[in-house]
């Protein structure tokens, strides 16, 4: 007998079909004709061989290649819509230890598998099932040496993912302009309750209602550096903030301690080169790895400052930060637990833009019951949202003594260099 979500990926597989021989005329739509992904198995021979395949509506273009440290393979295709078991891609078989999906890019989305051990990509393929008309989309792998990986993960050279346009600010709006950012996304889905909940999911519809508690006063002009479930490189979230020129730029996350179910509260970070702390510094360490767990490189840190203006800048930049996360603090601290050490520092990416004040705010544990009740409660969103609003407020009110760094300063500062 069918069980309930056999059945429901049944009735899915049929719309979706249904749904991929409709009219073109859609197509301009986001995601409306996207390939719909119901089903994912994987197999292992004793000879070596891992097989993924993906039970689809309809076939997609795909591009596999390799990349090492850590060994992936990473398929590129159309984008796909998933609705696969909360479990696929969490149990190692074969050469897989694990593997990731999302939507990567508008349009595109991306499957990336963590390797159990060197493996080349022998095969993609095809093929229609005739009962149903489903296609079942296989990624084939065979074990090989470290030499061999390493060739072929220079021969694949994927092709740089397309640059993201920022729209301008409108310069004849002097509203202080603020940046939102919802941590993770897309293919990469941050930390994960044992309830099977996604931090990704978590932050985003936080997001959202911070976005929509700011805009509603009027006083701010509000954007968010992803507007879906989409995955958005670390560097391109600062150039995002510093091209639109940015005033505060506020990245929202939820951290987990799997080993610690009793540790919650939330903790605010402003950006250093030196961690406050060692725990810091892993949080730090992890949240950076993002773009490596999404199948992207990225370089290192930012160069050495040119100038002692541009080090200024930073300095200054810093200090605001400091001041914004201290006033944040104050605000949060009687609506919602803290940490034993509220106010923290670390080499977080996204906090290094030179010339936007940033902190990051880890709104709790979701490795923590209460934590996690609290995180889906509408109420305690609604008075978190509330406090962070009168901080922001409080700190924009302030501008007279943490007065913005000049024209020339913010020249000097757009042409240092950020990590991605």
């Amino acid at each position: 007998m069918l069980t309930r979500t056999r059945l429901i990926r049944s009735a899915l597989l049929l719309l979706a079909l249904a749904g991929a021989g409709a009219a073109g005329a859609q197509d301009g739509a986001r995601g409306r004709n996207a390939a719909v992904a119901i089903a994912a198995d994987v197999s292992a021979t004793a000879t070596g061989t891992t097989r993924l395949t993906f039970t689809l509506s309809k076939a997609v273009e795909a591009r596999a290649f390799v990349m090492e440290r850590p060994d992936r393979v990473v398929i590129d295709l159309a984008e796909l819509n998933f609705q696969l078991d909360p479990e696929s891609g969490r149990r190692r078989e074969g050469l897989i230890q694990s593997y990731r999906y999302g939507l990567f890019a508008p349009g595109r989305s991306r499957i990336v598998i963590d390797l159990t051990a060197p493996a080349t990509v022998v095969r993609t393929e095809s093929v229609t099932r005739p009962k149903d008309g489903a296609v079942l989309f296989s990624i084939e792998l065979q074990k090989t040496d470290r030499e061999a990986f390493r060739r072929a993960a220079v021969a694949s050279d994927p092709a740089p993912s397309q640059r993201k346009v920022t729209a301008p600010a409108d310069a004849s709006d002097l509203r202080p302009l603020i940046m939102i950012d919802a941590g993770h996304g897309g293919i990469d889905p941050g930390a994960i309750a044992a309830t099977g909940v996604f931090e990704k999911d978590i932050v985003f519809g936080f997001a959202q209602a911070l976005t929509k508690r700011l805009e509603a006063g009027g006083r701010y002009r509000v954007r968010m550096t992803r507007d879906r479930d989409v995955f958005v490189p670390l560097g391109e979230r600062v150039r995002i903030a510093r091209e639109t020129k940015a005033d505060l730029f506020v990245s929202i996350h939820a951290d987990s301690i799997s080993a610690a179910p009793q540790v919650r509260g939330a903790t605010i970070y402003t950006g250093s080169e030196k961690a406050t702390d060692a725990e810091s510094a892993r949080l730090a360490d992890r949240e950076n790895k993002a773009d490596a767990a999404a199948g992207t490189d990225a370089s290192e840190g930012p160069g050495d400052i040119a100038d002692i203006l541009q080090e200024l800048t930073l300095r200054e930049t810093r200090g605001f930060s400091s001041g914004f996360a201290r006033t944040l603090m104050g605000q949060l601290d009687p609506v919602m637990e803290m940490s034993a050490k509220p106010h923290r520092e670390a080499g977080f990416k996204v906090l290094r833009s030179p010339d936007v004040p940033s902190v990051l705010v880890e709104l709790g544990y979701l490795s923590s019951k209460r934590d996690l009740d609290l995180l889906q409660s509408e109420e305690w969103r609604e008075s978190v949202t509330g406090s962070m609003a009168r901080a922001v407020d409080l700190f924009f009110s302030n501008r007279a003594s943490l007065t913005r760094p000049g024209p020339a300063a913010r020249k000097a500062a757009a042409i240092a260099p950020v990590s991605p």
